[in-house]
């Protein structure tokens, strides 16, 4: 009798384990997604200096509210084999820690990755405490709350790009080589108002390229024609407006035009930078 309870104790914890294994192991889809994971970085072709007939430095601004820019914003809640662009570049910092951040200084100026952030520093700007006072039930007085408060993917609705347009004599063809990646950061007042918005870091733009290369942006007209982050910004595909180009004092289009003034600037610059491969090549 004892033999025979084993046996059956036996028998269903083999059951349950084969059931846990199974269920553990479950498909989500018709075929496994192994494109985008096992992609590798097309590196750029090689360019000198002595072929750079022309350059200009352009900084510009990705606005994740923009519908042709949602693919890059949307999943807010991560999903088993998709994120967002900033959880993609959180993991890459925190987790897998293949690509480096760099600080913005101190008056949120340098952009030329001169300075690396340690992970605690990077750790430090991804949560906060925020410490309140509130009534206690039992007693009335005031206590003290102390919440970690977590930025969330949704907070971040635009990124700041750094970016040489040149033109290749040797080629004959205008590039467009981003240089950094910059998430941008809602600041707050007191009152919880907005008051504009402050670059978080610095990312280099062709090391992250190995951490964009497997990761898989929606695609609206086909599910298993996924792109890659990488192909996503080597193609331009996204929508942005230029907020400064390289002048002696170094200064944004804001500083200097405001309103619809400030659009005007920005398109003229896009309108001039197009124009001059099209002028390059007319008959």
């Amino acid at each position: 009798m004892r033999k025979k309870i084993q046996a059956i104790v036996l028998g269903a914890v083999v059951v349950l384990s084969c059931g846990a294994l199974k269920s553990q192991y479950v498909l989500d889809g018709a075929y496994v997604p192994e494109h985008i994971k096992e992609r590798k970085v097309v590196p750029y072709p090689s360019l000198r200096q002595a072929d750079v007939m022309w350059e200009r430095r352009i900084w510009q601004i990705i606005d994740m509210r923009e519908k042709v820019n949602h693919p890059l914003y949307y999943p807010i809640d991560q999903l088993q084999n998709r994120k967002s662009l900033f959880d993609v570049i959180r993991y890459g910092l925190m987790e897998e820690k293949s690509v480096t951040a760099y600080s913005t200084g101190p008056l949120g100026q340098d952009d030329e990755f001169t300075t690396p952030l340690m992970v605690n520093e990077v750790k430090s700007m991804f949560s906060s405490i925020d410490t309140t006072w509130t009534d206690d039930i039992d007693t009335g007085e005031l206590v003290q709350v102390i919440q970690q408060i977590d930025i969330e993917s949704s907070d971040i609705k635009q990124f700041k790009l750094k970016e040489s347009w040149l033109f290749d004599r040797q080629r004959s063809e205008r590039y467009v080589r981003i240089i950094g990646l910059a998430p941008r950061q809602e600041v707050k007042g007191e009152d919880g108002e907005i008051r504009g918005t402050r670059d978080m870091f610095w990312l280099y733009f062709p090391e992250c390229r190995y951490l964009f290369a497997n990761w898989d942006v929606f695609n609206r007209n086909n599910d298993s024609e996924r792109r890659s982050f990488d192909d996503v910004f080597m193609k331009r595909m996204f929508n942005s407006y230029v907020v400064r180009e390289s002048n002696p004092s170094n200064r944004d289009i804001s500083e200097y035009t405001s309103g619809i003034d400030h659009l005007l600037e920005s398109e003229r610059i896009k309108e001039n930078l197009m124009e001059l491969e099209h002028d390059l090549w007319s008959f």
